[in-house]
């Protein structure tokens, strides 16, 4: 039986997992074994980078702490080595980090499930979500197909202003 305070210490790491499944947008749930200590360096800058806070944490933990969060549907995925991305602000960026990772370390690293806005996701529907572009990149993506049209109209306006004023010269 724990002591009563490893049973404390272990109710607050469930409390502060449950605050930040909470707060969070979207996160990711991965199998991390097989990759080496320089990967996982590699993966957890990268994460950082994008304001993503990426942990290892036991399954039962999590477990609780999924449930008191209020998502459902993760409970399955919850075996052997786990580690979890959760993002506050930007809906695909643990899951498109993690999985640009998963597909360079063939098989090595996996994912297993995530969460966008409540809407539980599987793997093959995590693999779907890091193949969409940075909130950023679609923005620049929108901006770009319509500067092409405004461009054009802008110059047939100049031209049609021109022939008016070659007209009345």
């Amino acid at each position: 039986m724990p002591s009563e305070k490893v049973l404390e210490a272990k109710k607050a790491k469930v409390e502060q997992l449950t605050e930040m499944l909470k707060n969070a947008v979207s996160c990711v749930i991965v199998d991390y074994k097989g990759i080496t200590v320089e990967e996982d360096t590699k993966l957890r800058r990268e994460l950082r980078e994008a304001n993503v806070h990426y942990s290892v944490e036991k399954n039962t933990m999590l477990r609780f702490a999924l449930k008191n969060a209020g998502i459902e549907g993760l409970d399955d995925v919850l075996e052997g080595t786990t580690a979890i991305a959760v993002s506050n602000d930007d809906q695909t960026a643990p899951a498109r980090i993690l999985g640009k990772f998963a597909s360079d370390t063939e098989g090595k690293f996996n994912l297993k499930a995530g969460m966008v806005e409540g809407q539980v996701y599987d793997e093959k529907g995590v693999i779907a979500l890091s193949k969409i572009p940075s909130k950023d990149v679609l923005l620049a993506q929108l901006v770009g197909s319509l500067q092409g049209p405004i461009q054009g109209l802008a110059a047939i306006l100049k031209a049609v202003a021109d022939s008016k004023t070659d007209d009345a010269a």
